[in-house]
């Protein structure tokens, strides 16, 4: 099983188990983390697609770690003019590892209705 989520501006693909890095989180190491913004789940047979979102569906992560990426040289420069600057950066991440897709509780009627159809 699979879901697409959207979180911070970003859409990732994400299955139990899997560590993923989303930009900086707001969200102490060791805590759980909810993403409610589910846009796509499938799980190798069915596959429910949202409008814009699935509704019910929730996925739960703890987070691992916060750290920094790999730094990158931000150059600028004016041919003839004597003008060059030269910046790094290294953008913030937080590590989260998946740790369940939940399906929406099923209601007592539809479960009644499952039965009585069977």
């Amino acid at each position: 099983m699979y879901a697409i989520i959207e979180s911070c501006g970003k859409q990732y693909k994400v299955a139990q188990g899997d560590v993923v890095f989303f930009e900086k989180l707001d969200t102490e190491e060791g805590k759980k983390v909810t993403f409610d913004n589910v846009v796509l789940v499938s799980d190798g047979e069915k596959i429910e697609i949202g409008n814009p979102y699935v509704k019910g569906f929730k996925v739960e992560g703890k987070v691992v770690a916060h750290g920094k990426g790999k730094k990158i040289i931000v150059y600028k420069y004016k041919a003839k003019k004597n003008y060059r600057r030269t910046q790094g950066h290294r953008q913030p991440y937080t590590k989260v590892e998946i740790t369940s897709i939940k399906k929406p509780a099923a209601k007592k009627d539809e479960v009644a209705e499952e039965k009585v159809e069977a």
